[in-house]
């Protein structure tokens, strides 16, 4: 991301207090946000009978009053009523955008980073992430700075909306199979300190499980610490030690899922798209010839479809991307390896409850262990590696593209390489992917060493 650019691949994030997640920065992308909608809207409705409604959610970050409390006054100032919806998951805050009419949508969150960082999503009327048009449209209008307050008769009004956390476990509950339940099921589940601390529990323990939860204590600043989708060990060993038959790790915002077996082996998003998506093939549900999934997904899933006739279409990495790609190939399920799985049967966005509910209702209804039903097929092996760098390193560059194009040679139609930014720091992430795992680590090895001596030259 620019020195100057609000916007990176998910929304706007960066360290708490720091350009651009300070006060004063984020008080302005609320009035921008507001004047892009309310430009949209006929004249009459802006000052009339009608209010418009931003919802605001967050996850358990320390730095979530001061972001929660800087959005809500940029937007009352505009003349936006304000309802706040307190610590819960981002699908939570997309549900209850559509839920509650709103105009516009926001959760705080920076998802699987560490506790300094926060940021923030915006979600439109129906419930989907913003497009990058309208982010380019608020990102100008920042950066203009003219911005026409409401009257002050006509600023806006900010309530909690006590019963949110009430209204989403009912509407995840509802996804799962009316008639199924889940008794003599123990699963542990780790909130990773975050967004579903509450709410995950309980649903599991409302439809009948014995749950046990770690992850749920959150302190402001242990969101993601060694817990969680991005660091499942504590979960392995908690389904192990307490003889669970799974167990279920979400990230800090709950919009990602990676499962684990009760032999503790893990299922990472890959494993449990291909789960669904065979039963839905099974029961006439699923839609699109196939599934989306991202370029960094493993071959071995789209080997795996292949031998069910069915399409892995490939998207860019995000999760914006997965459900524009979705929508063009008109398929219901999508994700990322990561854990972000999208069901758009269900929800707008990736919803890491919702997919382990349509998991658990297969394990219940097949009468088989986790183990069974998780590996569905054999992954090829696969490297990822991220290289910090000094520099804001241009992959274009002919030393780099040569070992590059070299690289995918020798690699030809028996394996995938993906070489990607980050849209939020100095950070080149490699995967590469075959069936050779000797090859993958020299390829690796080279394009690092490659990239290390252009950074240093550009030092």
């Amino acid at each position: 991301m620019g020195i100057n650019k609000l916007f990176g691949t998910d929304g706007i994030r960066g360290q708490a207090n720091v350009w651009p997640m300070t006060p004063e920065v984020i008080s302005k992308v609320a009035k921008a946000a507001a004047s892009s909608f309310m430009a949209k809207a006929p004249a009459n409705l802006i000052h009339g009978d009608h209010r418009y409604t931003v919802v605001i959610g967050k996850d358990t970050r320390l730095s979530g009053y001061m972001v929660e409390s800087s959005l809500m006054a940029g937007f009352v100032a505009m003349g936006l009523d304000v309802i706040l919806l307190g610590p819960l998951p981002t699908p939570a805050v997309a549900m209850l955008t559509r839920s509650l009419r709103a105009n516009l949508g926001v959760m705080i969150s920076a998802s699987h980073n560490h506790y300094l960082d926060n940021g923030i999503k915006f979600f439109g009327p129906d419930g989907s992430k913003l497009s990058d048009i309208d982010e380019g449209e608020i990102e100008k209008l920042c950066a203009a700075e003219n911005f026409s307050l409401a009257p002050a008769a006509f600023i806006g009004k900010a309530k909690r909306l006590d019963d949110a956390a009430g209204r989403y476990i009912e509407f995840a509950k509802a996804t799962f199979p009316r008639g199924l339940r889940l008794d003599g099921l123990k699963i542990v589940v780790d909130c990773a300190h975050g967004a579903a601390y509450k709410v995950a529990p309980k649903i599991l323990w409302e439809l009948g499980a014995d749950v046990i939860a770690i992850g749920a204590n959150p302190d402001g600043s242990n969101i993601n610490e060694n817990c969680g989708a991005t660091s499942p060990k504590s979960l392995q060993e908690s389904v192990i030690s307490h003889r669970a038959d799974l167990g279920i790790a979400l990230d800090g915002d709950a919009d990602r899922l990676i499962m684990v077996d009760e032999a503790g082996a893990l299922l990472d998003g890959d494993q449990l798209m291909a789960t669904i998506a065979t039963l839905w093939r099974e029961s006439n549900l699923l839609r699109g010839q196939g599934i989306v999934a991202t370029h960094m997904s493993n071959l071995g899933l789209e080997r795996y479809l292949e031998t069910k006739n069915l399409h892995l279409f490939r998207a860019a990495v995000g999760d914006r991307y997965v459900i524009e790609e979705m929508r063009k190939n008109g398929c219901n399920i999508g994700g990322e390896q990561s854990g972000h799985i999208i069901l758009s049967e269900y929800c707008t966005t990736g919803d890491g409850l919702i997919a382990a509910l349509q998991i658990l209702s297969i394990l219940v209804q097949s009468n088989k262990r986790m183990s069974d039903i998780g590996h569905t097929f054999e992954a090829v092996p696969q490297i990822l590696q991220s290289i910090s760098t000094k520099n804001f390193i241009d992959l274009d560059q002919d030393r780099i593209q040569k070992v590059i194009q070299d690289a995918s040679e020798k690699l030809e139609s028996n394996g995938r390489l993906l070489i990607r930014k980050s849209g939020t720091e100095p950070v080149i992430r490699i995967m590469a992917q075959g069936d050779d795992q000797a090859l993958l680590k020299t390829i690796v090895q080279d394009i690092v060493e490659t990239i290390q001596m252009v950074d240093s030259k550009a030092a």
